[in-house]
């Protein structure tokens, strides 16, 4: 999850203090809104009075032809305006207004974007005036330096003729409002910026997006060519080419929607399919929270009382499902290599494992940052879309860090939900170590690791004890952020937990664990209390007018979490296999689950992907609800599946398919493809088992 807690932090900083502001401060912020607004509503009625030859005077400087350009298509406009010709109507009336429900949260008015950008009215042969969509920044508090007011600054929407840029604009904006209001506002109160415009031109695709567009088109041409190819001269499936395997979509639907029986095989671990989507639904709805968040709502201070809800605390507690993830990693990483070195007699081909891992992540992860730098603005625009991907700058300055791995702990993270890989590689990288050393001296490694979760899960308790670090809403910092939720070391005890967890099973394997209904109740009330304790211990702390909760009392908490959250994990896996899961076994090893858990890694790189555009594509206020937000999941979630579904035929699955040629000859492909994508657990946490593991279902 990218930095839930801390998004929704600085947006509860934001409005915090809305609910403690005196009624003279509040009386005050309306006095001053108020004048504003007459700038809006009066435009038009006193626009026949305004000189335009006050125009001329731009700015102090000599005037460039592009000021003399713009000062002629605003002189149309007002022309045009005191004409009441329809273009320059349209023009004024695209602009927005003071937003309504400033004392709810409400920062935007969005204007008409669509009605501003269709403007095309030509003056001259070969030249036209267009509209140009920009936000007004406003801050009326900044006038007389008032801090922390309720009303704080707004953004509304204008559109002037794009051959203005923003500066012209600024000029233009404050002459109207000296002229209508008998004031001079100055640019910290009221201004434009460049970066929030946007035209009806496109702009026109530069080196990138045509290597992204070609790379693209050849991979859908050689998927579409070996499709057919497939269909039409492929009778036998079990003879077809090795190339056209890789290529093939109908293969590859194959392999990824087989179903495979449940218990089928006594490898097989059938409920961390189940385990893993739920996980992965998880996350994606905590991200649909953040997004929610940072979208134009109408009532942003709503946040105050629903963060005061039992309900939030599955939000903000959601960094919970990425040690869900955590566990499976490590589980996986331990289970599957122990197995292959006990046939190999301890021989572990570590550049081999490396190798795979690459190949199934990188080429999916670097089309993932082009498609969101070069394909997000082509296929989506929207009021507040005028810079592109919010993490533009991001990407454009610090790729490399992402496609390193590294990116967990630089401030630029490009694709901000990818730091997960980084901690996940960084944790794969060291794994060869521990599973040698496993093999090598058994119990006593295993006594060594668990000795190193001690460890790390001291370092996190003084970690917050020194630092007096706080991840309650109403105490947190960046800071606490940075280093208590992107660093490695302190998601390496879910980690390790579900390594050790996994060379516990591979001491066990093929054996029944028989339980009596007293220890089997006793495991599943201890697990459900723990998740339950996790989830919700601090939710009496986290409410704005609740108790304090102490440093120490905080650190024992994420402290003790972190491995009593990967405990019941655990129970919940063995229980599962030795056949006291119950109903919760029946609903996580149901088969329905296998085709989005072999899916998984491909929506979760694309599910922020829609979330963003949804958001920044609106062109009205929204709402937020936990029912909006809800159905808006729901949609995301359906749209980041059948998109990934796309992306894993075109992308993931052919350069996945390249291992193929890596592995023994006597490997059959379609054992080769099931476990290409059975075996990835969706965030890529082992690819060493296509290589290592005859079972095609085992996880």
């Amino acid at each position: 999850m990218a930095n839930i807690v801390g998004v929704i932090f600085l947006c509860g900083l934001a409005v915090i203090s809305a609910g403690r502001v005196a009624d003279e401060d509040v009386l005050l912020d309306f006095q001053r809104v108020r004048q504003l607004r007459g700038l809006a509503l009066n435009f038009v009625g006193q626009v026949k009075d305004f000189d335009v030859k006050e125009l001329s005077t731009l700015d102090s400087r000599v005037p460039s032809q592009e000021d003399m350009l713009c000062l002629s298509d605003l002189t149309t406009l007002m022309t045009g305006l005191q004409s009441g010709q329809y273009w320059a109507l349209k023009m004024l009336d695209s602009w927005g207004s003071i937003p309504s429900g400033l004392l709810t949260g409400n920062r935007f008015d969005l204007g008409n974007f669509d009605e501003c950008l269709k403007i095309n009215h030509g003056v001259s042969l070969g030249r036209t005036i267009q509209g140009k969509y920009c936000f007004l920044s406003v801050s009326p508090t900044q006038a007389v330096g008032v801090q922390g007011s309720i009303i704080g600054s707004f953004k509304t929407a204008t559109c002037l003729p794009a051959s203005c840029s923003a500066t012209q604009m600024n000029t233009f904006v404050s002459m109207v409002a000296k002229q209508l209001l008998n004031v001079s506002i100055p640019s910290s109160v009221m201004s434009i910026s460049e970066s929030s415009c946007q035209t009806s031109e496109s702009v026109p695709w530069d080196g990138l997006t045509i290597f992204m567009i070609v790379i693209l088109s050849v991979m859908g041409s050689l998927v579409a060519l070996f499709t057919l190819w497939d269909y039409c001269l492929g009778k036998n499936q079990d003879q077809l080419p090795t190339i056209v395997k890789v290529f093939s979509a109908r293969v590859n639907s194959r392999a990824l929607f087989r179903i495979v029986e449940v218990n089928s095989s006594p490898n097989v671990i059938d409920c961390l399919h189940g385990i893993r989507c739920l996980s992965l639904m998880w996350v994606v709805f905590c991200h649909q929270y953040v997004m929610a968040a940072l979208a134009s709502n109408i009532n942003l201070f709503h946040a105050i009382s629903w963060e005061e809800t039992p309900y939030a605390s599955f939000i903000l507690h959601g960094f919970f499902s990425v040690d869900s993830f955590f566990v499976l990693g490590g589980l996986l990483v331990a289970l599957i290599p122990l197995r292959m070195m006990d046939r190999t007699k301890g021989k572990l081909n570590v550049p081999l494992m490396y190798l795979h891992r690459l190949i199934r992540i990188v080429p999916l992860l670097a089309i993932a940052i082009l498609m969101y730098l070069k394909l997000m603005p082509i296929v989506a625009d929207g009021p507040r879309f005028g810079s592109g991907y919010s993490g533009k700058v991001d990407c454009e300055n610090g790729w490399y860090w992402t496609l390193l791995f590294v990116n967990n702990y630089n401030e630029e993270k490009c694709l901000g939900h990818t730091w997960y890989l980084s901690v996940d590689m960084q944790l794969f990288i060291i794994s060869p170590i521990m599973l040698i050393a496993l093999y090598k001296w058994g119990k006593k490694a295993a006594a060594g690791i668990f000795v190193l979760i001690v460890l790390l899960s001291g370092c996190l308790f003084a970690t917050i004890m020194v630092n007096k670090y706080s991840l309650v809403l109403k105490h947190s910092s960046m800071d606490a952020q940075k280093d208590m939720y992107f660093a490695t070391h302190t998601h390496a005890t879910p980690w390790l937990t579900g390594f050790l967890f996994g060379y516990i099973l591979h001491l066990n394997r093929g054996k029944k664990f028989q339980l009596s209904k007293v220890v089997a109740w006793s495991g599943w009330i201890l697990c459900l209390a723990m998740i339950f304790t996790s989830i919700f211990a601090l939710y009496p702390y986290a409410k704005w007018t609740g108790p304090e909760l102490s440093t120490f009392a905080e650190a024992s908490y994420y402290t003790l979490t972190r491995v009593g959250w990967c405990m019941a994990l655990c129970w919940v896996i063995f229980a599962c296999m030795n056949g006291y899961g119950g109903l919760a076994n029946s609903f996580l090893s149901s088969p329905l689950w296998q085709p989005l858990s072999r899916l998984s890694y491909s929506v979760y790189m694309w599910h922020m992907f829609f979330q963003e555009i949804n958001t920044r594509s609106m062109r009205t206020n929204s709402y937020f609800s936990n029912y909006t937000i809800m159905l808006n999941f729901w949609s995301t979630f359906g749209f980041a599946v059948l998109f990934a579904y796309v992306m894993h035929l075109v992308i993931e699955a052919p350069f996945g398919g390249l291992d193929y040629f890596l592995r023994p000859k006597q490997r059959s492909p379609p054992l080769v493809k099931q476990k290409s994508q059975i075996d990835d657990n969706g965030h890529n946490n082992l690819e060493e088992l296509k290589v290592t593991t005859p079972a095609p279902a085992e996880n």
